[in-house]
């Protein structure tokens, strides 16, 4: 790929490869806006097709948490990681630790945290040399399993999209049909069963169904058939892409509203649902509890606070669903809208102090 191109079309600061011989540690961190402050976002380690592939994914990834973080209303730009090697047998401790001195190099403007293929005490390791990663041990003052700090802002978003479709937030009686019962997907059934919401779930694990049934009284049905249920909300908490052209023509919810990454398996399907009048609640604002809890430990973790600010997810989508009514577009979009909007506000007002300042000594100088 022609890299400086790609750098500049989508606006990227740098990019950095980590090499170390010794150890096997073959790895890219992209860091794609810092306007609102350092990027953060975590380290996956995958078996890429080829070096081009782990690029590609990391540029992708690190423009996603820009707009996760600024959205979620964090001080934090957006920054991945991606480590070429098989997880489950390229791992050593002279891997990670060799990448936290990459990343204390780089003094501050990135900060990672756990991934795909990677582990708390992956990130235990790298905090061996560097302060620049959240997600370690609760023993080094950590916030510990993200899941259901982010199963609680999906709860909390969701009930701000039902209060648009229903004309009240209250899920009581509401028929929610779950795709996914994994670590965020269980928790949130949890606060679902807890409001008095109607259950139906599905997952390619079966002892995950059988649990959520035998917990939450909820009904199973075959991964191919939770789309076309008969519910108020789905929500899509398992893969990605499961709103398509496949998929959309079985829907009958009237929310769509869940932890999945990447919902929308192209742009268009976002503007076919709002079509429809389905509110969508977009992926990476309604599931950015995890981060913003991690990001939390960056002032000295404090759990009470950092739920507080997973609270608010509620005031973001409402904010989403605002923006996508005055302007006409669909939550996606408005989605975007808000975060580039931040982003600018913050660039402009940060120029503008520059300029002043500029003025200012001029004038000294003149004198």
């Amino acid at each position: 790929m022609e890299l400086f191109k790609y750098l500049e079309k989508y606006d990227y600061e740098q990019v950095v490869f980590c090499q170390d011989k010794q150890s096997g540690l073959k790895a890219i961190i992209a860091i794609h806006d810092t306007t609102l402050g350092p990027a953060l976002g975590g380290t996956r380690m995958w078996t890429y097709a080829s070096e081009d592939a782990a690029i590609e994914d990391a540029l992708r990834l690190a423009k996603g948490m820009t707009y996760k973080n600024a959205a979620a209303g964090l001080n934090l730009g957006g920054g991945k990681t991606v480590i070429i090697g098989d997880p489950r047998k390229d791992k050593n401790e002279e891997m990670f630790r060799a990448f936290g001195r990459y990343i204390q190099g780089l003094n501050g403007r990135y900060i990672t945290a756990e991934d795909v293929g990677t582990t708390v005490a992956d990130m235990d390791l790298i905090h061996e040399e560097t302060d620049y990663v959240t997600g370690i041990s609760t023993a080094f003052g950590s916030s510990g399993n993200p899941s259901p700090v982010t199963a609680y802002g999906v709860y909390r978003g969701m009930k701000a999209a039902a209060k648009e479709a229903f004309g009240t937030d209250s899920l009581e009686g509401k028929v929610i049909a779950v795709q996914g019962v994994g670590n965020v997907a269980y928790p949130l059934c949890r606060y679902l069963h807890g409001e008095g919401a109607q259950l139906i779930v599905t997952d390619i694990n079966s002892e995950a169904v059988k649990r959520a049934v035998e917990e939450f009284g909820a009904r199973a049905v075959e991964p191919d058939e939770i789309y076309g249920v008969e519910c108020d909300i789905y929500a899509p908490c398992a893969l990605g892409a499961t709103i398509n052209d496949n998929t959309i023509p079985q829907l009958k919810a009237r929310v769509i509203a869940g932890s999945a990454n990447n919902q929308l398996k192209d742009p268009n399907h976002g503007d076919i649902i709002h079509e429809m009048g389905i509110v969508y609640a977009p992926d990476y604002v309604i599931n950015a509890g995890g981060v913003i809890n991690v990001a939390d430990e960056l002032y000295g973790y404090n759990q009470e606070r950092a739920m507080k600010k997973v609270e608010q997810l509620y005031t973001t989508i409402e904010k989403i669903i605002e923006i996508s009514k005055r302007d006409g577009i669909p939550t996606y979009v408005a989605a975007d809208r808000m975060a580039e909007e931040r982003i600018e506000r913050i660039r402009n007002s940060r120029s503008q102090f520059l300029q002043n300042g500029h003025h200012i000594l001029s004038h000294r100088i003149s004198r």
